[in-house]
C-alpha cells in the first residue's frame, strides 16, 4: 500500500470506513483515487499495525492521535498519522507522505519562472506562497532559499518539519512547550540568520512577527491560506498586518499549483505577482497564469483538458 502511494507520488493515503469495509484511497496531483476495498477485519488489522510502528495507542479507537514514522523503501520518506473514531465508533486513518528534498525538487512548467524567485530572494522583503495542500509551496520556498544558503544563514520555522535540510538551522513548533511560531522567530532573531521560512502564518501574532522580521532587513518566505497571489494580500490585511507596513516589506505574492504533464511528472506553475500588481483589486489568477496554460497546451506538454481544468487556479 506505502509502495503504491509512493510510486505513484500520492501526498496523502485514506484508509476511510465505508458500508462494505475500509476504502483505500490515494491523493495525487490528479485528484483523490480510490485503489482498494478490503473488509473490515483487514483494515482494522491495517490501521492496528500502523498505530503500533507509529507509537499509539492501538486500543484507542474513538480519541483523535497522531503519530510519525520513517519508511525506508525504495527511499526514505517520512510519514505523518492521524487517527479518530467516528460515532459509529468506526476509526479511520490518513497517512501524510512527506518526500525527502532530493525527491521533491520541483519542475517548472515555466522555466524562467525559478530565475524570477532568485531574482526576488535577492530583494529581502516578505515573500508569501499560497496554493493547496500539496502543492509544493514548501519545495519552492526550500529550493529558493537552499540557493542563498552557500553565503547566507537560512532558518526554517515549521509545524512540522518537512523537509530535512542540513544547510538550514530547522526548528519545531511545540506550543505545548510554549515554543509558538512568533515565539521562534523572536528566538531566531538573535540568531541573526539572512533569511527566515516561516511554514504557516496562521495567525495575527505571527502575521506581525514576520512583517517585523521583513522590516529588519530579512529576506522572510511563507505561506498563507489564499485562492490567488492577489488574494494572500487581503489575507494578511484580516489577520490586521498594517497596510502601509505591508507594502514596504512585500516584494512578491505567489500562487502555485502542481500540473500534470503528458510525458513527464507534474510541474509547477506559478502565479507571481510583484510592486503595483499587488495591490490589485481581484481576487482570481492573472492572464499570464492563463496564458502559462494555453501555451503548454500547445506545445503538447499537457492536455487541453488539464488546461482548462486550471484555467481559474
Amino acid at each position: 500500500m506505502i509502495a503504491t502511494a509512493i510510486e505513484q507520488r500520492a501526498s496523502d493515503l485514506y484508509v476511510l470506513p465505508v458500508k462494505a469495509g475500509l476504502q483505500i484511497r490515494l491523493r495525487c496531483v490528479t485528484g483523490v483515487v480510490t485503489w482498494q476495498t478490503v473488509t473490515r477485519t483487514v483494515g482494522e488489522q491495517l490501521i492496528a499495525y500502523f498505530k503500533f510502528h507509529a507509537n499509539m495507542t492501538v486500543s484507542e479507537r474513538r480519541r483523535p492521535q497522531v503519530g510519525a514514522l520513517t519508511w525506508h523503501k525504495p527511499y526514505p520518506v517520512e510519514l505523518r498519522f492521524s487517527t479518530v473514531g467516528d460515532y459509529a465508533h468506526q476509526e479511520s486513518l490518513v497517512i501524510r507522505l512527506i518526500y525527502a528534498y532530493q525527491q521533491t525538487q520541483n519542475a517548472y512548467l515555466v522555466p524562467q519562472q525559478a530565475g524570477v524567485l532568485q531574482q526576488l530572494a535577492q530583494q529581502r522583503g516578505l515573500m508569501l506562497f499560497s496554493g493547496p495542500t500539496g502543492a509544493g509551496k514548501t519545495t519552492t520556498m526550500y529550493t529558493t532559499a537552499q540557493k542563498l544558503a552557500a553565503t547566507a544563514v537560512v532558518l526554517a520555522i515549521e509545524d512540522p518539519v518537512e523537509i530535512k535540510e542540513p544547510q538550514f538551522i530547522q526548528l519545531q513548533v511545540n506550543e505545548a512547550a510554549g515554543m509558538a511560531y512568533d515565539t521562534l522567530i523572536k528566538v531566531g532573531l538573535r540568531h541573526r540568520p539572512d533569511a527566515f521560512i516561516i511554514g504557516e502564518i496562521r495567525d495575527a501574532v505571527t502575521a506581525q512577527a514576520a512583517v517585523r522580521a521583513a522590516l529588519s532587513g530579512h529576506l522572510v518566505l511563507s505561506t498563507v491560506h489564499a485562492k490567488s497571489a492577489a488574494g494572500t494580500v487581503n489575507r494578511l490585511l484580516d489577520l490586521g498586518v498594517d497596510a502601509t507596513q505591508l507594502q514596504q516589506v512585500l516584494t512578491a505574492a505567489c500562487y502555485q499549483r502542481l500540473i500534470p504533464r503528458i510525458q513527464q511528472g507534474p510541474a509547477v506553475l506559478l502565479d507571481i505577482l510583484t510592486e503595483s500588481d499587488l495591490w490589485q483589486e481581484t481576487t482570481t489568477v492573472s492572464e499570464r497564469w492563463r496564458h502559462a496554460l494555453e501555451t503548454a497546451a500547445q506545445s503538447g506538454h499537457i492536455t487541453a483538458k488539464t488546461a482548462a481544468s486550471f484555467q481559474t487556479g
